[in-house]
């Protein structure tokens, strides 16, 4: 990068919107929507992470239809969500926070046997999370999918939001759509990249038209699914050109791993397979002890261990950057303005310490406490926290 790096304390242009910094909120579940709509206790959560200094923080996970959810407490885009939302983002206003709202479709990492849905993907497959067949999206239902996604945009602007976020990540639908290991279809949405990449193409700009310039439009997409045979960098980077010709976004948040088949790839650090046991009854509970360690991977952490993947992203691409991954302190947040990223997102360190961003703000020396235990991924199943303060 040439120039001056950007401060990531000063106000910056997202879109339509003027945040109050370059420091987002990541999009990690709350567990926090017993009733599948928003709870005082969610927005308890969302109004501390704004009050802790956040320019935007990221409400997920908003399904976009009731298939959508990986499990049946997750919020899904209905009038019925509304008030909640509209309450929400009030409470983040008043904090000088923006707010965004992750929209998606869970496909094949939905559990069937709690949203008592069937889970759809690209192409038929084992679910293990339900013991059934994962059932292959038909035509109507991708036609389906596309409008909810626009009709979720459009009730969150009319809620308040600020912004939302379209999930491209993670091998959840759109994403596994991109995946030729998890997409075998035959037709123009199989085949090559280019119809592997289609859905995510036809959501973004669905989303985009719905709502014009009322807020702002990012999308989480995954630079590598971090499996053999998934989305590799090469291939990635092309979709992110594509998004970018078509002018569907404002922003693309730079992610990895697969929540289906190696969801450590994205969080780094350790496994902990004893706390993931331990929120399922037996006999899954056994089973995850047993075999557990295939699917947990650990992968050693570093502070921005996406960086490597992401230059290229920036070096190819005009479109403003997010970069996630070991966002710990003012050392970070800099790197990440002197490689030229737009913005930095911070996730398990804002569980831990919501007001980590106004501490750096006032001390360059503070950084996270966090210890990338990943401990508070499986309290995801109940409450999102951190088990060391909470």
């Amino acid at each position: 990068m040439t120039g001056n790096p950007a401060d990531v304390f000063a106000p910056a242009k997202l879109g339509p919107i003027t945040l109050r910094n370059r420091l987002i909120k990541a999009a990690t579940f709350e567990g926090r929507t017993p009733e599948a709509l928003v709870s005082d206790d969610l927005i308890e959560f969302h109004r501390r992470t704004a009050a802790g200094g956040v320019a935007m923080t990221t409400v997920a996970y908003c399904a976009v239809a009731p298939e959508g959810r990986t499990t049946r407490k997750q919020i899904w885009m209905r009038p019925e969500a509304v008030a909640g939302l509209r309450r929400l983002a009030e409470a983040v206003h008043a904090e000088g926070a923006a707010v965004s709202a992750q929209i998606g479709h869970a496909g094949p990492v939905a559990n069937p046997a709690s949203t008592r849905l069937p889970a759809l993907g690209p192409s038929r497959r084992f679910n293990p999370l339900g013991m059934t067949a994962t059932r292959a999206a038909t035509r109507a239902d991708i036609d389906r999918i596309v409008r909810a996604h626009a009709e979720a945009a459009l009730l969150a602007a009319e809620s308040g939001f600020d912004a939302v976020e379209v999930h491209l990540g993670h091998n959840y639908l759109v994403s596994a759509f991109l995946s030729p290991r998890l997409n075998r279809r035959g037709d123009e949405y199989g085949g090559g990249l280019a119809g592997r990449a289609r859905l995510a193409r036809e959501v973004t700009r669905a989303v985009r038209d719905a709502v014009g310039d009322r807020i702002a439009i990012l999308a989480k997409l995954n630079m590598d699914d971090g499996v053999r045979g998934g989305l590799v960098p090469e291939e990635s980077l092309q979709v992110a050109a594509w998004l970018e010709e078509d002018g569907s976004l404002d922003a693309i948040e730079l992610t990895a791993g697969s929540s289906l088949l190696n969801p450590m790839y994205l969080f780094r650090g350790d496994a902990p397979l004893k706390d993931f046991a331990a929120v399922f009854p037996q006999p899954q509970r056994l089973g995850a002890r047993l075999l557990g360690g295939r699917l947990l991977r650990a992968y050693p952490y570093r502070d921005a261990y996406l960086l490597d993947d992401a230059r290229a992203f920036r070096a190819a691409l005009r479109t403003p950057l997010v970069l996630l991954g070991g966002i710990t302190g003012a050392a970070t947040m800099d790197l990440a303005m002197r490689e030229g990223f737009a913005f930095a997102a911070m996730g398990r360190a804002l569980l831990m310490e919501p007001d980590l961003p106004d501490r750096v703000r006032k001390d360059r020396t503070v950084v996270s406490a966090c210890i990338h235990c990943n401990r508070c991924m499986p309290t995801t199943y109940r409450r999102t926290r951190c088990v060391l303060v909470e």
